[in-house]
């Protein structure tokens, strides 16, 4: 990290001697940095035509690994407003913390992440016994809780009506817009995952916490919050007497993680697998926006658990 803190400094010392335009120079907008894509989705939707939205987190890639390229770097010390989630990407953390400050927006004190109870309903055998892993035991991924997106969106239109004054009714205009779709799929989710055979997810790494508590399900995982980690024997284990314990039919994997454990764990108990997506990468070209992501979990979720 260190190494990283100098070269950062001394590059974007040199960019910003270069190239430090005011804000919104270039055509009127304001430009804002997102550091992954449930964080982008917000500001496009809310920002609308007003702001230039750049997305750091790159289709295909595993948005925890992310290492930021020169241009990058130059993208938020060059921006107007940058949305982060401290923890999730250190890179970006620490080119915040050198270029960032007083126009950084932490998403995670938007929502009070640090009083979530995000662990609640969650058997995580990834973590240590006390369910405290790299995240300290707060589980980052809160837009699976579109509830909890939606405050997001609302702190935002703060944010850029501060920056923005006359574009402030646009802005909060949006953020209601958006709260309201956001509600809505609340409400479908908790429709259709009310009465079902089994409430408990087995899945590839502890992402879906927060879906799990406000719908009232369970979370069995096979290793801790970073999807890279490797679970123990035991562990793999533990998660196969919890399946069988549970009768589960469905071990999910995601797209951007190798699904061999979870193939693996389905194999000894006789289930099938299935994706289910943490949100944190944009979706492939074709497959829409967070909304039909979500609905697509919400659909793979439903048969898994025999939700009538």
């Amino acid at each position: 990290m260190a190494g990283l803190a100098t070269a950062a400094t001394a590059l974007a010392a040199t960019l910003l001697a270069a190239c430090g335009s005011p804000p919104g120079e270039q055509d009127g907008r304001l430009k804002v940095v997102a550091a992954l894509y449930p964080l982008q989705f917000v500001a496009e939707r809310v920002g609308g035509d007003r702001v230039a939205v750049t997305s750091l987190a790159p289709p295909g890639a595993e948005p925890h690994d992310l290492e930021l390229k020169p241009s990058q770097i130059a993208s938020i010390a060059d921006a107007d407003l940058v949305i982060y989630l401290p923890g999730f990407q250190p890179e970006v953390d620490a080119v915040v913390d050198l270029e960032g400050a007083g126009k950084a927006l932490d998403a995670g004190a938007e929502v009070n992440l640090g009083a979530s109870g995000s662990d609640h309903g969650t058997t995580d055998h990834g973590a240590d016994q006390h369910g405290v892993d790299d995240h300290g035991g707060v589980d980052p991924h809160f837009w699976l809780d579109p509830t909890r997106l939606a405050v997001l969106a609302e702190g935002l239109a703060g944010r850029l009506s501060e920056l923005d004054p006359d574009g402030a009714t646009g802005y909060r205009e949006r953020a209601a817009d958006l709260r309201a779709s956001l509600e809505a799929l609340d409400r479908e989710y908790a429709e259709r995952l009310k009465t079902c055979a089994r409430r408990e997810i087995v899945a590839s790494h502890a992402a879906f916490g927060h879906l799990a508590q406000r719908y009232h399900l369970e979370q069995i995982a096979i290793s801790g919050r970073a999807p890279e980690g490797e679970p123990t024997p035991a562990q793999v284990a533990a998660v196969v007497t919890a399946a069988r314990d549970h009768g589960a039919t469905t071990i999910f994997f995601e797209t951007l993680v190798s699904p061999d454990v979870a193939e693996a764990i389905a194999r000894e108990v006789g289930a099938e697998t299935a994706v289910l997506d943490p949100v944190e990468g944009p979706p492939a070209a074709g497959e829409g926006d967070y909304f039909a992501v979500m609905r697509a979990n919400l659909a793979a979720l439903t048969t898994a658990l025999g939700c009538q």
